[in-house]
């Protein structure tokens, strides 16, 4: 059974289900930034799924192979061609191989945090974080916002009922991992926590049914009692809670709401196509999630809790990527596929990322250590170039050899695409302002 966060969300205790982070507070000012505001270059979308592989896939493994490169780098795996013109990719990928011609790589990724968490934040928010790479836990007080959290904020009056929803867990089970909260932006930009294996045949998440026994009915009469109240002057702590309240009312009540988490709806087929397991039908829950109307899901995969192993291979890599390879391709694959049947590709972006890449290296226990010096991005849908590369890494795969990209320009790319200025401003408790991105967004891979 899935189950909301209570450790991170202050828990409604008049509604016993929702907590006050995980709804979107009432939109603060929009700090100087045009309404009107639209990407340069085609329509603006309408969601973003960032599929996180949490341990640090190879990069010479996945999207990146040097078939032409020493034995030490260039490892076990053969490169295969693929749908795109010149482009190859890991024998490994074969499905996602047949829709490169869908799919847009950025193969000069770079930030210098060499830690998991640290960098996971890096590239999570699109910031180093304050603590550099002894940054272990978040603190609120200084954390830089999720790209989820950012966009909800971005979007203001414009964001879905439910904007951000991030699933199947929390990375290694640890709520203030550095990268998955808001940050400086407050719980009012708090993700909804999914927790729970949506291949599980009880799958349900608790928090949107109606708490006890209480049906319609109560739900439209609390409804009316919060209008009564409307006339009323609220301040501080009561008129927050007053407006979560309003929101979980809404979340409760919403139909479409539940019912995008309802994949027991799905047909078996499409289930299978997906894959049975944990990743897949976190990907296929994100498809119906954004098909409901969510700005922004964060599927992460890869963390040490029994139902599947971990990208972090110092040791065995090729081994181990054999086993992890496949799933996350055909779940991958199946994605951008249901997407485009559906008529959601054009307005979704679809980014396959990473904390870090491995090492050019192979070293004495057949595995690849940290290295974030150059990996890869992969982007899909909302509006990319298909088939296309941006900038290329050396003859290793150690370093960008041409146009490199950092972590503060992915997190622009995505503003951008929902229609967000990078440049837009935010304020920190204190008021010190600070801007979305600091980067500068990929204009050359949207047509």
């Amino acid at each position: 059974m899935a189950a909301l966060d209570r450790r991170r969300w202050l828990q409604l205790s008049s509604l016993g289900v929702l907590s006050a982070g995980s709804l979107a507070a009432p939109r603060l000012a929009r700090a100087g930034a045009d309404a009107g505001f639209l990407p340069p270059r085609g329509k603006r979308i309408r969601s973003c799924i960032l599929i996180f592989h949490y341990g640090g896939p190879s990069q010479l493994e996945t999207f990146d192979p040097k078939p032409q490169a020493p034995a030490e780098a260039r490892g076990e795996y053969q490169a295969i061609d693929t749908a795109a013109a010149g482009i190859q990719i890991s024998e490994h990928l074969p499905l996602t191989a047949r829709l490169m011609d869908r799919v847009a790589l950025v193969r000069t990724m770079h930030h210098p945090m060499r830690n998991h968490n640290a960098a996971a934040a890096e590239m999570l928010t699109g910031r180093t974080p304050a603590g550099g790479d002894q940054e272990l836990l978040a603190d609120e007080s200084r954390s830089y916002p999720t790209l989820g959290s950012a966009v909800n904020y971005g979007l203001q009056s414009g964001s879905h009922v439910l904007p951000y929803v991030a699933l199947p867990y929390t990375m290694y089970n640890v709520v203030q991992l550095p990268g998955q909260t808001p940050g400086i932006l407050g719980g009012a930009y708090d993700r909804f926590q999914v927790q729970g294996d949506p291949n599980s045949p009880d799958f349900r998440v608790s928090a949107l049914e109606a708490p006890g026994a209480r049906g319609q009915t109560q739900i439209q009469a609390r409804e009316e009692l919060l209008r009564n109240l409307d006339g009323r002057s609220f301040e501080g702590t009561v008129s927050r809670m007053h407006t979560y309240q309003e929101r979980a009312l809404q979340l409760i009540a919403s139909d479409i709401v539940r019912r995008g988490f309802e994949i027991g709806d799905e047909r078996p087929e499409m289930r299978e196509r997906y894959g049975r397991n944990l990743l897949g039908q976190s990907a296929l829950l994100a498809r119906r999630l954004v098909e409901s109307g969510v700005n922004f899901v964060s599927v992460f995969n890869g963390q040490h809790n029994g139902q599947e192993a971990n990208w972090d291979s110092h040791t065995n890599l090729f081994v181990r990527h054999r086993q992890l390879l496949p799933p996350a391709d055909q779940a991958y694959s199946a994605l951008l596929e249901d997407l485009e049947q559906r008529g959601l590709l054009d307005t979704t972006l679809v980014v396959w990322l990473s904390e870090f890449g491995r090492t050019p290296k192979i070293n004495k226990s057949a595995g690849r250590d940290h290295w974030p010096d150059c990996y890869t991005v992969a982007l899909a849908g909302g509006g990319v170039r298909g088939g296309s590369v941006h900038g290329a890494s050396d003859k290793i795969a150690a370093y960008p050899d041409r146009d490199p990209v950092s972590p503060a320009d992915l997190a622009a790319t995505i503003f951008w695409r929902f229609g967000i200025e990078p440049e837009r401003e935010f304020h920190d408790p204190t008021g010190r302002p600070f801007r979305l991105a600091d980067g500068q967004p990929l204009y050359s891979l949207f047509g």
